[in-house]
């Protein structure tokens, strides 16, 4: 599985060896609850009739791990009642807690999953703008929103870093990523990524972290995450927009994960950088994912 450019990481990478055997196994199969269209003990006593075993997530209520090859042909999943998504991939909206009224930014949405999941944190109440710059990718975004009952939903497709003035509460970026993260379930990513791919991808990464940062209001919070491990694509990223945001602490009750990077390859990040978060699949048997969570400085350059 293209061990040989994952060895990069082997001293950033806690129990490495441990990392390389649960990139090499099968991704567990993980579904979200959708509380706009059904309730966890409706969902669960369908899953109960259907035969279909399930194990609740630790960390967050509304995850499930299915003894089901296939979720995406149950008609659960055609009336809406769950979406099928990677375990950490439903971390972002967690860390950014949107609050229902609030106006939220999703800069990079496609295919949706994440602003989905905005929406139903938020109740369907307040305003998401969900935003992708392809516009093959908001044919299957609009399907997700609608199939999902998201209604207070608004898709746009502007290029992320030219996206037009607003004050929003808070914003995601789900940025376009190397993807190494997602290698459990597309082992092929593995051979298209390199340390040069992920530093040509940095400065359209730090555009993007940087276009939203400014569409948020003084106070209000910026979620940077990605599903790779390159540190260039990640606290790289991060530690070029520290002139307009603070990085926060925080911590996922359940959800193990590995402190972010101070340096790496002769870089130094900072000791700030500390505070992201680094989510290996060997901690919890998940996919690969990164998350930064940064405030808006009351006073900040542009």
């Amino acid at each position: 599985m293209g061990s040989e450019h994952l060895e990069r990481y082997r001293d950033i990478i806690p129990d490495f060896d441990a990392f390389l055997d649960f990139m090499s196994r099968p991704l567990p199969v993980t579904i979200r609850i959708n509380t706009l269209k059904t309730s966890v003990p409706e969902l669960l006593s369908r899953l109960d009739r259907l035969g279909i075993g399930y194990e609740r997530m630790r960390w967050y209520p509304l995850g499930l791990r299915l003894d089901a090859e296939k979720p995406g042909r149950l008609m659960e999943f055609h009336m809406g009642l769950i979406h099928v998504q990677e375990e950490l991939s439903m971390l972002p909206p967690v860390v950014l807690d949107p609050q229902p009224g609030e106006r939220i930014l999703d800069l990079c949405a496609a295919p949706g999953g994440k602003a989905a999941q905005i929406s139903m944190q938020m109740s369907n109440k307040g305003l998401v703008v969900a935003n992708d710059s392809s516009s093959a990718r908001i044919v299957p975004l609009r399907a997700n929103l609608e199939r999902l009952g998201a209604v207070n939903v608004v898709v746009t497709s502007y290029d992320g870093r030219r996206f037009p003035q607003y004050n929003f509460d808070r914003a995601l970026v789900d940025a376009p990523c190397s993807s190494e993260g997602t290698a459990r379930r597309y082992p092929e990513v593995i051979a298209r990524c390199s340390a040069k791919r992920s530093a040509d991808l940095q400065n359209l990464q730090v555009s993007l972290l940087r276009r939203a940062i400014q569409l948020t209001k003084p106070g209000g919070v910026v979620v940077y995450s990605t599903c790779t491990f390159a540190p260039e694509e990640n606290e790289g990223v991060v530690s070029r927009v520290l002139d307009l945001a603070d990085l926060e602490s925080f911590t996922i009750q359940g959800l193990r994960s590995s402190q972010g990077i101070a340096s790496w390859n002769s870089i130094d990040y900072g000791e700030e950088l500390v505070k992201c978060r680094r989510y290996y699949p060997h901690e919890n048997d998940t996919g690969g994912f990164f998350v930064a969570k940064l405030r808006r400085r009351l006073s900040a350059g542009e």
